[in-house]
């Protein structure tokens, strides 16, 4: 620097910070440019080339669904996702993140159907493929709206080569991997009670249920005993119900031998239907008063029933002689699930109509064929949720047509009305009545399901696979031997598996892999080799469609095609195909591996991908396709309220990023305990945002500082103890920082990092190096020292926070490296093992104690006006303490208070002296700093003038300006 003009401007002599980096972030602005950048530069092909040969960490990506845009669960999900990929990629590992997209299923199908009804076009006369295709195209235009969106988020990854379960590729491997589940004997074709939406018109797994709010209608029911027992020759077993249009398909009545129970006779009757006076009763003891008093009913107890009685009896149907069936007997069967809890000790049993019945019914298959009584199970409710001709008089033989359970959109039909009617007409309803309780409902169409008998297919969760396994064990050993984020998440998917039943496969769409099998009339899978390499080749080259084209019955059996095999139509559970995607995603993709080091998904996936996931590799492969497990809780309203449109209080990712900027977003993410549920809303965001400031303020000061910066080393022995003590910190924060991403403790990073830029740099070190470092000389061992630093900071903190703040670390490490192809391209900085000096720190602390309350009692002088900067104050500085007064007197203390001067005395100090509770053995007596001020440097010091060419600076600035060829004044 040169000055030749007659008055020094010591501005210009100051090394002031400058820098190019606004304040003002401008994200929504700038993070697009960057996006940009990144794309005409292949930064993802260049993160891969750096990566190579490097260990690989592969987080596998559960697929969005391709049927609208993100949403701001999307937007959480993603997020963590990059972050912990980038985490990895920049600490050693080739971590490439392959995006991926779930296209098959109901929610798309329900999409092309609704577009077909508004052009007045049915559905079953269009060619299955020429509806396939559609269905193809429109989750293609999604899966390319979500792209972008995704992009915008800052992810990085594959999205030139995503995975898709559309992929001609992928829809191969779904099918290879149902052949392996066939081939293995694991597959089998059942007729079992499984949850039905007649709304979609398909079959239901667990996963894809959600139980709401519903009030039934209830009926408690009479079956008059027929014969077993003279004692009960003229009684009545009585039954409750909530689901009244099952009565139909009855066939048993289940009773515990474990409950007490007693023949009641009714005294007196107070009611427009039901039993009369004299009529006998059977009840469970526990429920008798209840049910009797909701009839309006008075009684006696007349004698035990023992379960022995009840196992040898059997009763007419309470519909005998209507619509001319019903004449069969209705045995009573022992069984587990019955208790007196609620109801009348009684459970009316429609294998056809739940899983505990079914059970119930096939346990006594034999003893029911022994008995003479036939252990078929009626099919009496259609795909539509009409009776049908297994339900005599309420099917199509009805005047008026079939009754129905549930209309197309998920409101309750008439059935339930016609079967009371009939009740009441044969004297069998002994009272009626509504409950709330919660009940199994579709999770996409939100509307209430049933429980129908259907032929489906299964997959075995208990048959022994040949090694003394069952998928059961073996998924529950798998469990075990996976890291779960939060560990609750462990308990939770073992107490799914523990209790699930068999794993339905197949629905009734059109739209999906289908279950590409061949069966002969009793549900026998034809096992054939070449068949199967046939339907995969194909399948290969031409997607599922193959499957659907006209003559694929010929074309995959080939000579065989004379044999009795029927191809099944049904389509694969759409969990299948995400379950399996770790085959042709995992194992098929070089640039991964197999099994994947983590799955990352909301909580609801424990019924969901990690479930489906867990079951189709260990069905195949004996074992988890991950080693860790991460969930995430959903987000809220900022009230706690679940978000939603009626409400008004939806937050969506598009508006935050065109606000504030995808950064704000991604920060509210690293800032939140995301694995419980999280809120979001106005007042939320701006606390981000006032963070993100600070954060960017920091690294603002840090580039302009740095702008002076000569890349000059200081060896370790030379520095000042601050330096070494910032260096100590940034040892210790490495720890942390890593520790954090490995634990995916993002909050803890992050927050980490925040504080100490907020308190301990910007508060503190900064506050105190400021002096030196616009003022020293260029010689300053003290300023290069700080300058190195600094340096050392900022290259920790932009790499360390790169994962998280992808456009704003990436903007400050170009300003300050312009040579640089990407931040995210760095790896984060090795950190010397001599950098730890925790002997530095407790002396420090000690430090920064007192320093805590010198500053305190300076500004209370301030705010008296007494003083305008701390430059002005000298204080005298009364220490009781000898540790205290050892750490503060080996350093420059007024420079560490940023005064002119100080003084500090052994002892308590005068009782009207400045103290905080916070620090015992510390007192402050306030003080004007003595001396000229230098106009250079501004503090007040007693050898201003020292140095007659710099009349006007102090004898450190007069030094300074010389060496920095500055002319005196003439």
């Amino acid at each position: 620097m040169t000055d030749t003009t007659d008055k020094i401007d010591y501005s210009k002599t100051l090394y002031l910070p400058q820098t190019e980096f606004p304040m003002r972030a401008g994200l929504p602005k700038k993070e697009p440019e960057l996006v940009e950048r990144w794309q005409q530069m292949d930064l993802y092909k260049k993160l891969r080339a750096s990566a190579a040969g490097r260990p690989k960490y592969v987080l596998h990506d559960g697929p969005p669904y391709a049927n609208g845009n993100i949403h701001i669960g999307h937007a959480l999900n993603k997020i963590l996702k990059d972050v912990i990929t980038r985490s990895f990629q920049m600490r050693g590992y080739d971590s490439n993140y392959v995006p991926g997209w779930d296209c098959h299923g109901l929610p798309i199908e329900w999409k092309i159907e609704e577009a077909y009804r508004a052009k007045g076009r049915n559905k079953d006369e269009v060619p299955i493929n020429e509806f396939r295709k559609e269905c193809r195209e429109f989750a293609q235009n999604w899966i390319d709206v979500q792209t972008g969106e995704f992009k915008r988020l800052g992810i990085e990854g594959d999205f030139e080569k995503p995975y898709t379960t559309m992929n001609f590729h992928a829809e191969a491997r779904i099918a290879g991997e149902l052949l392996k589940i066939a081939r293995s004997g694991q597959l089998y074709r059942g007729s079992k009670p499984i949850m039905w939406s007649v709304v979609e018109r398909t079959a239901l797994a667990e996963a894809e249920v959600e139980y709401q709010d519903y009030e039934s209608d209830t009926i408690w029911v009479k079956f008059p005993v027929m014969a077993g027992s003279d004692q009960l020759a003229d009684a009545s077993v009585v039954i409750w119900t909530t689901t009244p249009w099952t009565i139909p398909g009855n066939r048993a009545i289940a009773y515990s031998p474990r409950i007490s129970y007693g023949l009641y006779e009714v005294t007196a009757a107070e009611n427009d239907f039901g039993p009369q006076a004299g009529e006998k009763l059977v009840f469970a003891d526990a429920l008798a008063e209840e049910s009797f008093v909701k009839a309006k009913l008075q009684f006696n107890r007349l004698q035990d029933v023992p379960a022995e009685v009840l196992g040898a009896i059997t009763c007419a149907h309470p519909l005998k002689g209507f619509g001319g069936g019903y004449e069969f007997d209705v045995p009573l069967l022992a069984g587990d699930h019955v208790t007196d809890d609620a109801g009348t000790g009684f459970v009316h049993t429609a294998p056809g109509h739940g899983v505990e019945d079914f059970e119930a019914w096939m346990d006594n298959a034999r003893d029911l064929e022994s008995r003479g009584i036939s252990f078929a199970i009626p099919f009496t409710v259609d795909d539509g949720g009409f009776y049908t001709k297994d339900a005599p008089g309420f099917g199509p033989d009805r005047e008026g047509g079939a009754a129905r359970v549930i209309d197309d959109k998920g409101k309750k039909g008439d059935a339930n009305d016609a079967v009371i009617k009939a009740l009441i007409a044969a004297n069998n309803l002994f009272a009626r009545g509504r409950l709330k309780h919660t009940y199994p409902h579709s999770w996409r169409s939100k509307k209430p399901v049933i429980f129908r008998n259907t032929p489906q297919w299964f997959v075995y969760m208990d048959k022994d696979l040949g090694d003394d396994t069952t998928l059961r064990s073996r998924a529950l050993k798998a469990i075990d031997e996976t890291r779960f984020v939060p560990a609750a998440g462990q308990r939770r998917l073992r107490a799914m598996i523990e209790s699930r039943p068999d794993w339905v496969l197949s629905r009734q769409r059109a739209w999906g892999v289908p279950i590409c099998v061949f069966a002969d009339e009793d549900g026998k899978v034809l096992l054939d080799e070449a068949v199967n390499d046939r339907i995969i080749e194909a399948f290969e080259a031409e997607g599922a469609d193959a499957w659907f084209a006209d003559g694929a019955r010929e074309r995959f059996l080939g000579s065989r095609a004379g044999e009795p095999w029927k191809q099944v139509t049904d389509i694969l559970d759409v969990w299948f195909d995400s379950g399996s995607t770790h085959s042709f995603v995992l194992e098929d993709r070089p640039d991964l591996k197999w099994p994947a080091d983590v799955y990352l998904e909301g909580s609801d996936q424990h019924r969901g991908w990690f479930h489906s996931s867990l079951l189709e590799s260990c069905a195949t492969r004996g074992r988890a396709p991950y080693d860790a497990v991460v969930t995430h809780g959903f987000t809220m309203a900022e009230d706690g309220r679940k978000m939603s449109k009626s409400l008004g209080n939806q937050v969506f990712p598009q508006d935050i990023m065109s606000q504030s900027g995808a950064d704000i977003l991604r920060l509210w993410v690293m800032n939140t305990d995301y694995w419980e549920d999280q809120r979001l809303g106005k007042t939320i965001i701006q606390t981000n945002v006032d963070s993100y400031r600070k954060i960017r303020n920091t690294l603002r000061w840090m580039l302009g500082t740095l702008a002076h910066d000569t890349g000059e080393d200081v060896a370790l022995a030379d520095m000042p103890e601050l330096e070494r003590l910032m260096l100590h910190r940034l040892a210790e924060l490495d720890k942390v920082v890593r520790k954090g991403y490995d634990d995916f403790d993002f909050k803890r990073v992050v927050r980490t990092l925040t504080d100490f830029a907020n308190i301990e740099l910007s508060a503190f070190y900064f506050d105190i190096r400021k002096d030196a470092l616009y003022c020293d000389a260029p010689s300053s061992t003290r300023r290069k020292s700080a300058l190195y630093v600094i340096r050392k900071l900022f290259d920790c903190l932009v790499t360390w926070l790169a994962p998280m703040l992808v456009f704003t670390m990436e903007e400050a490490w170009l300003l300050r490296y312009p040579e640089a192809d990407s931040v995210h391209l760095e790896q984060f900085p090795d950190i010397p093992a001599e950098w730890l000096a925790p002997e530095l720190e407790a002396k420090w602390q000690k430090v920064r104690d007192v320093r805590y309350v010198v500053t305190g009692a300076l500004e209370v002088e301030r705010r008296e006006k007494r003083i305008g900067s701390s430059l002005e104050a000298a204080p005298v500085v009364y220490i009781n303490d000898p540790e205290l007064v050892a750490a503060v007197k080996d350093t420059d203390f007024a420079e560490v208070c940023i005064t002119s001067g100080i003084v500090v005395e052994e002892g308590e100090g005068p009782s009207d002296a400045f103290r905080l509770d916070d620090v015992a053995n510390v007192a402050v007596v306030p003080a004007r700093a003595t001396g000229r001020k230098c106009e250079r440097s501004w503090r007040l010091t007693d050898d201003v003038g020292s140095d007659p060419d710099y009349p006007d600076v102090s004898a450190r600035d007069a030094a300074a300006l010389r060496e920095l060829g500055i002319k005196p004044a003439a």
